[in-house]
């Protein structure tokens, strides 16, 4: 019997529902399903073999001994066929694929965050077009709005939102095969196999028969590179004429992505082109309280008061509404005496971050970059040239984040002042800060200490 990619992502919770009703009446039914079946899933039916991913080994050779000969008798009843059922854990799948798939020299970096899903997305006015776009590729690739593409200013959700579409797509047709990598991976791909390292037909070939979903977070990191955006038209061009899904993001729409090629710029907007904005407060509020939620903590530990002055202040970006609320929460833990967030508390905790948009008629970026230079112990020549030691690269890279964030400078701009560096190296150094910003304590506290020195 052949299955439709719909069928396939369908059955197993058919079957799941069957074999439920079999268990739920014998004494501990329930605590069965839940250890060994919930989080179970079909990952490839291939001739007359059904793969099933469990969570753990034990669950594999639960399944094995106990259940196989009645999940088998309800399998070929609700599919019509003869399967085998074979049971794996994700260790060994990823062994075999390594073992196995000739793919895995391209896009070795490239993968799929688990954690960023639908259900975590958090959904307000600013996203929900791109959202709901998002929702309905993943429902059915390459039908419709091909390609999307969607643009914001760094930090307001694009690759939470682009990982999880992927990962929507990967749960509903578990055959499908999605690549999910950046601008940046595509252009190192294309000079390995420009210098001769790797051959423009394997590459292609590759594209041709190895996806089926092509997800590119950052997609002006080719601008200007002449070879690496023929070989992404040709690449383009080839998937979207089988119908294969294609997702981008970017930091600006594709009319102010100068020295991108025309016709790649015709064929974005010929699909679905979309914004995403700054948070208004209460989805920014709601972006919090997943967050405080997500990090073990308890919202009734803050006054409501509290996420509104967090969202209100602090949320140009959801990175920086995220560093913040990490500040905060170091601040509680460590130096106040009551572990309840308030508004007292809080103002405490981000007093120097309050106010620190300085008068930028004041600023400039030679001075930013002095400042950076001196808080770091260096020169500022040391600072803007090529030395690519990891304090100074790193002080370099908080010093773009500072010129970008207080100055709102063009990345151009900003290149020129550190040796010519180009837009997509300006751009890297400001999102590796940002990034840094939403996990790190000490950064926050760098960057709110230079920022007081700036006011």
């Amino acid at each position: 019997m052949q299955q439709t990619l719909t069928q396939i992502g369908d059955i197993w919770s058919v079957i799941l529902e069957k074999m439920t009703e079999k268990l739920k009446n014998q004494p501990d039914g329930q605590l069965i399903i839940d250890s060994f079946f919930t989080k179970s899933r079909i990952i490839s039916i291939e001739n007359k073999t059904i793969t099933v991913l469990v969570s753990t080994k034990v669950a594999a050779m639960v399944l094995e001994k106990n259940y196989k000969e009645d999940l088998e008798r309800i399998t070929n009843k609700v599919t019509g066929t003869d399967y085998d059922l074979v049971f794996v854990t994700k260790d060994e799948v990823d062994s075999t694929e390594e073992k196995e798939d000739p793919t895995k020299k391209f896009f070795p970096d490239a993968y799929l965050n688990p954690n960023y899903t639908f259900d975590n997305f958090v959904v307000g006015n600013s996203n929900n077009a791109a959202f709901q776009a998002g929702v309905m590729i993943a429902s059915t690739p390459g039908r419709m709005f091909n390609p999307l593409l969607i643009h914001s200013e760094s930090g307001m959700g694009k690759t939470h939102l682009l990982h999880a579409i992927g990962n929507a797509i990967k749960a509903k047709y578990p055959t499908m095969r999605v690549l999910c990598a950046s601008g940046s991976d595509f252009v190192e791909e294309f000079v390995q196999y420009a210098s001769g390292s790797k051959e423009n037909s394997s590459l292609s070939k590759y594209f041709k028969n190895d996806v089926d979903v092509f997800l590119v977070d950052d997609i002006q990191y080719i601008v200007g590179k002449k070879g690496t955006m023929e070989m992404f038209f040709t690449v383009f061009q080839s998937l979207v004429n089988k119908e294969k899904q294609i997702v981008l993001t970017s930091d600006q729409p594709p009319e102010k992505l100068d020295g991108l090629d025309e016709r790649l710029k015709t064929r974005f907007t010929q699909g679905l082109v979309l914004e995403m904005q700054k948070p208004d407060v209460e989805t920014a509020k709601r972006i919090l309280k997943m967050k405080i939620e997500g990090n073990g903590l308890s919202v009734d530990d803050f006054d409501d008061e509290v996420l509104t002055l967090l969202a209100k202040n602090f949320s140009k970006n959801v990175r920086e509404l995220e560093g913040t609320l990490n500040r905060l929460v170091f601040y509680t833990i460590n130096m106040s005496q009551d572990k309840r967030i308030t508004v007292e508390s809080a103002q405490k905790a981000l007093k120097d971050l309050s106010g620190t948009k300085s008068d930028k008629s004041e600023l400039t970026i030679d001075k930013i970059i002095a400042k950076v230079a001196d808080y770091y112990s260096m020169t500022p020549s040391q600072l803007t040239g090529r030395i690519r030691v990891a304090r100074i690269a790193m002080a370099r890279h908080i010093a773009m984040y500072l010129i970008r964030d207080l100055l709102d400078a063009p990345f151009s701009k900003i290149g020129e002042a550190f040796g010519g560096k180009d837009h997509a190296t300006v751009i890297n150094g400001v999102k590796k800060v940002e990034n840094s910003l939403a996990s790190d304590p000490d950064m926050a506290i760098a960057i709110s200490d230079l920022k007081k020195r700036l006011s």
